[in-house]
């Protein structure tokens, strides 16, 4: 930890086009829009990333003001814990967070991952995304990726049920996540859920919108559930054992890596299964939440995967597998 050092902050946007067009049931993009933070103190700067999203009222213009504000109010002395009291979870906090992470590695000489990790870091196997379209468009890009284990399809249209089943015959021998992104209705949800486990979906992610979910609780689980909008910090999970099987943990929703560790411990606590998963941005995004990601059952840090270029120094991504983050990059 720092001691008796002012820190300086500053921040700044960045885009990077996307390969393609990235489309979930809430909307679709063609580039990736990120924040980064950088915090300075004793002639060493440590940087982290977020993903600003608009499903929580998020912009880059608002996430780069609370930063700037944050840093006001804070004054210079900025640490793990003072940030969760001056900023809410989100974008903000995750930047900042991460920031300070990194920059507490450099001054120290001790990685991130000695503290994070249980066992040094090793490559670890992500899923890759398969954003949602046509259920013809959508078996073309699986079969075209049916050599990674893990895929993750985006749904939340009419066409669902026909594209699971293209999809999982395009990729017969990959595991397959299926996102709805809080789209599916509830009257179909049975027959989906249904229709999902007769073409042995892995998981599902999502299916009702956060907060009327109640019907999770009363129906059976064929294949388990994973909670992501419903799943944000630590305090969400006691609402959710009987609704979920699983929880997806992003830094841009638990507002860093410092509640993230948090939330990863009491989820296992509480009998979940942890997923990792990212929104979409570079390396610098998903370099914390692959340690993060270490014993998770599923991972889904693709993000530098869906763009048409990464910035550089860039995590190692050697097939389905992607390293932990070189010192040069974070941590």
């Amino acid at each position: 930890m720092m001691q008796n050092s002012k820190c300086s902050v500053d921040a700044w946007t960045e885009r990077y086009p996307i390969d393609g067009q990235f489309r979930i049931s809430r909307n679709s993009k063609t580039e990736a829009e990120v924040v980064v933070c950088r915090i300075s103190s004793d002639e060493r700067s440590g940087y982290g990333e977020c993903v600003p999203y608009p499903r929580y009222g998020e912009t880059t213009e608002s996430v780069l003001d609370a930063i700037n504000n944050a840093a006001k109010q804070l004054g210079g002395d900025i640490g793990h814990d003072r940030l969760q009291e001056a900023l809410p979870p989100g974008a903000a906090r995750n930047a900042l967070d991460c920031a300070l992470w990194d920059l507490q590695a450099k001054i120290s000489g001790r990685h991130v991952h000695s503290l994070v990790c249980r066992l040094p870091p090793r490559p670890v196997e992500t899923a890759f995304t398969v954003s949602l379209d046509t259920p013809d468009a959508m078996a073309n890009v699986a079969r075209g990726v049916s050599s990674r284990p893990l895929l993750k399809i985006k749904l939340g249209g009419k066409d669902d049920i026909a594209i699971m089943h293209a999809v999982a015959a395009a990729a017969p021998r990959s595991r397959i996540i299926a996102d709805a992104n809080e789209a599916w209705p509830p009257d179909t949800l049975p027959e989906l859920m249904r229709e999902a486990a007769r073409v042995r979906i892995a998981l599902i992610e999502q299916p009702l919108p956060a907060g009327k979910d109640e019907l999770l609780a009363e129906i059976p689980h064929p294949i388990p559930i994973c909670a992501d909008e419903s799943a944000h910090i630590v305090d969400d999970l006691e609402a959710l054992r009987d609704r979920y099987d699983t929880v997806n943990i992003k830094l841009d929703k638990t507002g860093g890596l410092t509640e993230a560790v948090r939330m990863r411990e009491r989820a296992r606590e509480l009998g979940f299964g942890v997923m990792v998963g990212c929104m979409v941005g570079t390396s610098l995004s998903m370099a914390p939440a692959v340690l993060l990601a270490q014993d998770a059952d599923y991972i889904d840090l693709d993000g530098p995967l869906l763009l048409a270029r990464d910035r550089m120094p860039a995590l190692s991504y050697s097939g389905n597998m992607v390293s932990p983050p070189r010192a040069e990059l974070w941590g």
